[in-house]
């Protein structure tokens, strides 16, 4: 590498180390991440070189020689392995500050909540190389501190239901169109948890009180404008009813036709013709919740958006991350990995706000972090 780059390398990571939160170095004592850690002076070491196979999205054997090459540590892929499996505290404990920081405010009803919201959601990944095997990650992660609470990894044909997952009782678990099962819905409340799913018009059977099907398109219908939809519903098993309610807000024109533009790709895709009525759902955002009515439709959507945002940001990674590329097949090393991409991608969030604030040069010279007031389209922002 000439001096140059060098240069900007080291100009970078000065930059980076500015955006972790206070004491982070201190926190990886604390938290075991420096325990009998060998090859590494400290924690910005270790830091800098796991962040080589996280953000990057070498191999462990690949950081290792690119770690050794650049004078940063001579250290094995198996001791970094080990490093990594160890540093999942760590992560959290810097995700968790980051999103507190720099992200955006969380509803009110999720920051005054009592009870363990869970993010649960899986996703097909692969190891790298041509014969590498495929897994389904399946993780928890709870909201709003982004720690990943549950992770297990299993053949791909193991499909998406809430009943992956340990669920204790108050634990509230907000997942998408794949676990809107009945099994995995009464796993949850069996349990003394309540559940929050996104729906279709088919995949979760709904009654009324006198065990009518639900007409969910008919009550669609009704969500005009900004009015919000809020029907009780029932689900019925060989157990017996858990009752439920339906919350629908209708979507902006421009989000409409996203959205019946996708559905006409996957069906085209999938070699079937889409349903005329599949099309007008799509013009709807709905759950189902067993929330009870003292939480509205407003706050039940806007748990739901908590969920959203999680997920966008796990599509981002998959995308420019590599987190598609599953080198971990052990829930230890699969669960400090995962925490890992998380802690990228709340430092791309963290660099992006700060970029977008108004810092000619880019990054914040005052240690403290408080966010400045900014311009409503974050392009014209202007300071305080």
């Amino acid at each position: 590498m000439d001096e140059e780059r060098w240069g900007e390398t080291e100009d970078d990571w000065a930059i980076v180390q500015r955006m972790l939160p206070d004491g982070w170095q201190e926190k990886a004592k604390d938290l075991g991440a420096l325990r009998r850690c060998r090859g590494f002076p400290d924690a910005a070491t270790l830091l800098r070189v796991l962040l080589i196979h996280l953000a990057d999205g070498c191999s462990l054997r690949e950081t290792a020689v690119r770690a050794a090459q650049g004078g940063l540590a001579t250290v094995s892929d198996v001791a970094l392995l080990k490093r990594l499996t160890g540093c999942g505290p760590w992560f959290r404990w810097m995700a968790e500050t980051l999103v507190r920081t720099w992200g955006p405010p969380l509803p009110p009803e999720l920051e005054r909540a009592a009870r363990r919201v869970r993010v649960v959601d899986g996703s097909l990944v692969s190891e790298p190389g041509a014969t590498g095997s495929t897994w389904r990650l399946h993780y928890a992660i709870e909201l709003p501190g982004l720690q990943c609470d549950e992770v297990t990894v299993t053949a791909p044909d193991v499909g998406e239901s809430f009943a992956r997952f340990t669920v204790r009782p108050g634990d509230l678990c907000l997942g998408d169109r794949g676990f809107a099962h009945r099994a995995g819905v009464r796993h949850v409340t069996a349990r003394g948890g309540d559940v929050l799913v996104r729906l279709n018009l088919t995949n979760l059977p709904l009654q009324d009180a006198q065990g009518r099907p639900v007409p969910l398109l008919r009550k669609l219908r009704t969500v005009r404008g900004l009015r919000l939809g809020d029907w009780p519903a029932w689900l019925g098993d060989a157990d017996g009813t858990v009752a439920g309610r339906v919350c629908a807000v209708r979507k902006s024109a421009p989000a409409a036709r996203r959205a019946r533009a996708k559905a006409q790709r996957e069906s085209t895709k999938q070699g079937h013709t889409v349903r005329p009525e599949t099309l007008e759902a799509a013009g709807y955002t709905f759950v189902f919740t067993t929330l009870p009515p003292t939480v509205g439709p407003r706050a039940a959507l806007e748990l739901y958006r908590g969920r959203w945002q999680v997920e966008l940001a796990f599509k981002r990674l998959k995308s420019l991350l590599g987190l598609g590329h599953l080198r971990k097949t052990d829930p230890a090393g699969a669960q400090a990995w995962l925490q890992g991409k998380l802690l990228v991608a709340c430092l791309l969030e963290a660099l992006i706000e700060a970029g977008e604030r108004f810092f000619p040069w880019g990054y914040p010279l005052a240690e403290s972090r408080q966010p400045l007031p900014v311009a409503g389209d974050l392009v014209h922002a202007t300071p305080a």
